[in-house]
């Protein structure tokens, strides 16, 4: 790689000045995706667009000095920990959020409220509403929204964004999908303890779809839709399996991924001592860890397929985003 180090030293400055380039170095050439053994100067570009959407003057060479260049889209550039974890304002989706009564999560989108039209904050349930069920006083439409969420320091009396709109509720795997059923399990126990016996009845559980939430904003010139890292949204697009991803979040910030699951049914540790079925989730090879809650999943081309809400070390798990929008009553 000498001759290659060479050659960068006495171009770089030049590099570096292309439109869209954020950085160059020594590499294979690949082809169709596969790395060869011929060494290149590898130039790193925020976006890979094609020649008619460059000035000509700004284009990358296909050789310098009779080596060839190989371009490699590599987004913007930026300390994972720049504005993420700090109050911003304006705040952008990819920054710490979170209900006050939790640690933090991530400010996922901007979206607009088909109801009233105006904006509002979207992230997961438990991010902006605390896992609730809807019935169990975690909480309630008008709690205060932080941003940054109090884990990064965000504090009721400086750092609202906004308050709780409406959320769908999240039901563990214990909780029956028939209100009846509830009742009749409360007989049934109580009657077991009488005679000495245990009762347990099967009643079909709820099956959750989506954890998701939105807030109302306090003021819309303390938000900018943008995502930081990625940008603005171009649109909604199906998952499909072997799809290319990207998410923007508060703890590992920008990362990719590969869709290898979609339709898939998951049980998902909501708590301590509560786990909830989750049904038509797509699941990625891992991209994130735990506070990238509530990141929006989208494309390469940044059209959104889901909403980042849970995983492990070993994979990512997302609400189908036309769920979302659906349950919500939202619009991107």
């Amino acid at each position: 790689m000498e001759d290659i180090k060479k050659i960068i030293d006495k171009y770089v400055d030049r590099i570096l000045s292309l439109d869209n380039v954020v950085g160059v170095g020594c590499g294979y050439k690949e082809v169709r995706g596969r790395k060869t053994a011929e060494e290149c100067v590898v130039v790193l570009v925020e976006k890979k667009l094609g020649e008619e959407q460059l000035d000509e003057s700004h284009i990358i060479p296909q050789s310098i000095e009779e080596r060839k260049t190989d371009v490699i889209e590599v987004g913007k550039l930026e300390l994972l920990s720049r504005n993420r974890l700090k109050r911003s304002r304006p705040a952008q989706p990819g920054m710490s959020i979170g209900h006050y009564k939790i640690t933090a999560g991530t400010f996922g989108a901007v979206v607009k409220d088909k109801r009233s039209g105006k904006p509002l904050i979207l992230s997961n349930n438990h991010v902006l509403a605390n896992i609730s069920n809807g019935s169990d006083g975690k909480a309630k439409k008008g709690d205060v929204i932080l941003q940054p969420g109090s884990y990064d320091g965000g504090k009721e009396d400086n750092d609202v964004i906004g308050y709780l709109e409406r959320f769908v509720p999240i039901y563990n795997d214990e909780q029956p999908f028939c209100p009846i059923m509830v009742g009749v399990n409360r007989v049934l126990k109580g009657f077991g303890k009488l005679v000495g016996a245990s009762y347990r009845t099967n009643p079909m559980v709820m099956e959750n779809k989506v954890d998701c939430a939105v807030a109302t904003i306090e003021s819309p010139d303390m938000v900018d839709e943008e995502i930081l890292g990625i940008g603005k949204v171009e649109g909604i697009v199906d998952p499909k399996i072997g799809m290319r991803i990207q998410k923007s979040g508060r703890t590992t910030g920008l990362t990719s991924s590969r869709i290898k699951a979609i339709g898939a049914t998951v049980t998902v540790q909501i708590s301590a001592s509560e786990s909830a079925i989750f049904s038509d989730q797509i699941i990625a090879d891992p991209f994130s860890q735990p506070g990238d809650s509530g990141s929006l999943v989208l494309t390469e081309d940044n059209k959104v397929v889901g909403l980042l809400f849970a995983g492990s070390d070993k994979s990512t798990i997302c609400n189908r985003i036309t769920n979302v929008l659906d349950a919500l009553d939202i619009t991107l």
